[in-house]
């Protein structure tokens, strides 16, 4: 049996009763078909990066998605038309796009994981999402048993959010569509970290290159670069998601507590400060698990961690927040046989 501890960036999880790799969109439809006609559960694995695996493994089929393409389609007024397979690593594919001239997805450098996770959790960093760049998604349909393909309105996206997420092992996705304006220069730099990074100010544009080696070392400097090496990258990256609550809740917060107004009036504000304040720091341990030395939000594997070890972590910041502030941190990372409930 395969171990998804070999699998997952946490380093964590039992093994798989079985395993499947596919590489092509064939073999990704018919290994679901093959399960779903055999009445197996299914995980869709990609690059491994946002998902926490019990001990015990999963008692189905792992898919392991390895579909990796790019395809471009360039037009001088339109710009870069873009079909990605959802096997393909995200960052790859930034870097891809970046040495060929297309701007837009500049901040998003450094994401773990594969382009087909990037619309079921509609990523973002420093102030920028997937969702802004993409086009289509396309799906195989597991309850109607067919390819469907979303355009991005029917997607339904939002933060950290989509209907992928909603309808959570409907949709297994098979390759995402992108465009891109064509050049060398940045959106406006919307993030003050970053724009401090850059030496810009606030709104100001910067070179498309020079904004991805910015937001590399800044995440390399957090320990938001996969680095075997380095057990601060053992992890998910932000385990919770930063919290939106409407107006009310969110004047029953301290009044230093960051927060930033939404389009539709409510309020997000941020996890880190919450279990900061809340009494949990950088180096916080829980059995073998710990929370990062370089970022508070990201929890991590110190090398010995069992899976139970992380949810117990989780489990202690998110008790420890709501008991402070009466606020529930969420969790972003998508829990396979574990729960925090």
């Amino acid at each position: 049996m395969a171990e998804l501890s070999d699998y997952t960036s946490f380093h964590v999880g039992g093994p798989a009763k079985e395993m499947v790799n596919a590489g092509t969109e064939a073999e990704i439809i018919a290994a679901v078909q093959d399960a779903d006609a055999r009445g197996i559960p299914v995980l869709i694995l990609g690059g491994g990066t946002n998902v926490l695996v019990s001990d015990a493994g999963f008692d189905g089929v792992v898919i392991h998605v390895s579909s990796a393409h790019v395809e471009a389609e360039v037009d001088a007024c339109s710009g870069a038309t873009l079909t990605i397979g959802a096997g393909q690593s995200w960052d790859e594919f930034v870097a891809i796009t970046i040495s060929r001239g297309y701007a837009g997805l500049e901040t998003l450098s450094g994401i773990p994981g594969t382009v087909g996770s990037a619309p079921i959790q509609n990523i973002g960093a420093y102030g920028h999402e997937a969702s802004e760049f993409i086009t289509r998604v396309r799906t195989y349909d597991r309850i109607d048993k067919r390819i469907k393909t979303f355009a991005n309105e029917e997607c339904e996206f939002g933060y950290r959010i989509s209907r992928f997420k909603k309808e959570p092992g409907r949709y297994v996705i098979l390759d995402v569509g992108f465009q891109l304006r064509r050049g060398e220069v940045s959106r406006p730099i919307i993030y003050e970290e970053l724009a401090q990074a850059l030496g810009v100010k606030l709104g100001e544009k910067a070179s498309i290159f020079a904004t991805r080696e910015a937001t590399l070392k800044l995440r390399a400097e957090k320990g938001m670069l996969i680095n075997p090496s380095d057990h601060d990258s053992w992890s998910a990256g932000s385990f919770f998601t930063n919290p939106v609550l409407t107006p009310e809740e969110a004047t029953k917060l301290p009044e230093n507590a960051p927060r930033w107004l939404q389009d539709n009036g409510q309020v997000k504000v941020s996890a880190a400060w919450l279990m900061e304040n809340a009494g949990l720091h950088k180096g916080h341990k829980h059995a073998g698990a710990q929370i990062s030395s370089k970022h508070v939000l990201a929890l991590t594997n110190t090398g010995g961690a069992s899976a139970a070890d992380i949810a117990g972590l989780a489990k202690e910041a998110q008790d420890k927040v709501m008991e402070v502030f009466g606020v529930k941190l969420e969790p972003e990372v998508n829990l396979i046989g574990l729960s925090l409930d």
